[in-house]
């Protein structure tokens, strides 16, 4: 446990993990010192607002949506990519609002996830052996010497990309692309296209009748901003520690308090999320909401301890813990932690990451099974349902891109079908269908234990 009090760089002090090394210091501590000179990316404002609304999340009155790429690039940056994206989490908001009767909080893994954890430090192909990708904020995906050396310019390219992304998704946000409207004539597109179209048709159908009485009642884009505009916020994992530090600042209007400005949203990762680790005690300090990955080889004392090195001050809405166990292992290894957190009071926002858990190779890939993912989400519902506590949204890996890296869906993607357009560089994503398809499928989950606790009241 750390001995001096917390400050931006108290993390250099503790042990680190997946951390590159730079061959030329004098140039890494050079970018650092002009990045702190940058102006932040998000501001604090946004980031305690984001906290009021996962803590409405963690006491179920409201639901969390947090999706995008598994790693952004700089080579497919582009107004398109962005846009497509951020339609389709529009999509999925829309249909989980509605069934969950609640509303959606949208957390976009975009405007900064440009870094990623590896098993190994390097990767050997034939008879060559380099240092891994780490993502493109730190080298190159490449497979050749040069492109795999550490470079800390790519720190500046990243700020850049990410200033631009959240201008655009600012836009998009507050400028008509996210009016209601249009958003469920997208998805009436997409349940016309599905092989399930009957089965999605009554929530889709139920939507324009909700929104034709809401026109009727004169609530429509021109006399309600709820409708035309929405709040959209960002994350990424707080991987790169140089860069985070360096996009650290304490506001003149919270003096005292720091905020990590790369983003409204950091979390921790599962292969980072020591105790006594410089992530830990990174985010440990900041202001942000911050989330933590919980894998299956979590142990109860360990995200006790982490849990309150996190979050000491037991603050609502500060702590999202994001459970990535494992379809065929999240029965047997989520209740005992969610005990643990229950007896000992922690208040925290509980999400489902189904997606890491569920990465398999098939056909020369890594893939997930649709299947999977869906099992996965809906053991996380049943095991919170019998704990009595709330599941308080969902994380996913995808893109509005029409991909072919995961296996089925209504379309039933097979082995044979990845090599038609597995883009991805590091893990595979849903594309925008299989997306939807999942929040329609979420909204059943939703509406239905919805109407479950309202019989169960009226009962009583």
């Amino acid at each position: 446990m750390p001995t001096t009090p917390w400050h931006p760089a108290s993390w250099r002090d503790m042990p680190i993990r997946q951390v590159p090394e730079y061959p030329d210091q004098a140039r890494l501590r050079a970018m650092e010192e002009k990045l702190a000179r940058f102006p932040p990316l998000v501001f604090a404002g946004e980031a305690d607002r984001l906290t009021k609304l996962l803590a409405e999340a963690g006491e179920g009155r409201a639901f969390v949506l947090q999706g995008g790429d598994c790693a952004e690039s700089f080579a497919d940056f582009h107004a398109n990519t962005i846009r497509d994206t951020f339609r389709v989490l529009l999509q999925m908001a829309v249909v989980l609002t509605f069934g969950g009767g609640l509303p959606v909080v949208k957390l976009g893994r975009m405007a900064g996830q440009f870094a990623k954890p590896r098993s190994s430090d390097t990767e050997t192909v034939a008879d060559q052996t380099l240092p891994s990708y780490r993502g493109d904020i730190i080298n190159g995906a490449d497979f050749t010497a040069e492109a795999r050396i550490p470079d800390p310019s790519r720190m500046e390219f990243a700020y850049l990309q990410s200033a631009a992304t959240l201008n655009l998704l600012r836009a998009f946000a507050t400028g008509g692309f996210a009016d209601l409207h249009e958003v469920h004539r997208w998805n009436l597109g997409f349940v016309a296209r599905s092989p399930l179209a009957d089965r999605y048709a009554d929530i889709a159908q139920r939507i324009d009748e909700t929104l034709r009485f809401m026109a009727a009642c004169g609530m429509n884009s021109l006399t309600a901003p709820q409708i035309r505009e929405t709040e959209f916020y960002t994350s990424h994992e707080a991987l790169l520690l140089p860069f985070e530090e360096a996009m650290t600042r304490e506001p003149s209007t919270h003096p005292g308090r720091h905020y990590a400005c790369s983003a409204h949203f950091l979390w921790i990762g599962d292969r980072t999320r020591q105790p006594d680790g410089a992530h830990v005690e990174f985010l440990s300090g900041v202001a942000n909401p911050i989330g933590l990955k919980v894998g299956p080889t979590t142990e109860v004392d360990d995200l006790l301890r982490l849990a309150e090195r996190l979050n000491p001050a037991n603050t609502p809405g500060r702590l999202t813990l994001i459970t990535r166990m494992g379809a065929g292992k999240i029965e047997a290894k989520l209740p005992p932690l969610i005990r643990a957190i229950q007896a000992h009071g922690c208040k925290v926002t509980w999400l489902s990451d189904p997606m890491h858990g569920n990465t398999h190779a098939a056909g020369g890939y890594k893939t997930r099974s649709f299947d999977a993912i869906l099992q996965e989400v809906r053991g996380f519902f049943d095991i919170h349902h019998a704990e009595g506590t709330n599941a308080g949204g969902v994380h996913v890996e995808m893109t509005g891109r029409d991909v072919t890296e995961c296996l089925g869906g209504a379309h039933r993607l097979t082995e044979a079908d990845l090599a038609a357009n597995y883009a991805t560089f590091c893990d595979p994503r849903l594309n925008a269908e299989q997306s939807l398809e999942l929040a329609f499928l979420v909204a059943e989950e939703l509406k239905s234990r919805r109407a479950t606790t309202l019989h169960l009241r009226a009962a009583q």
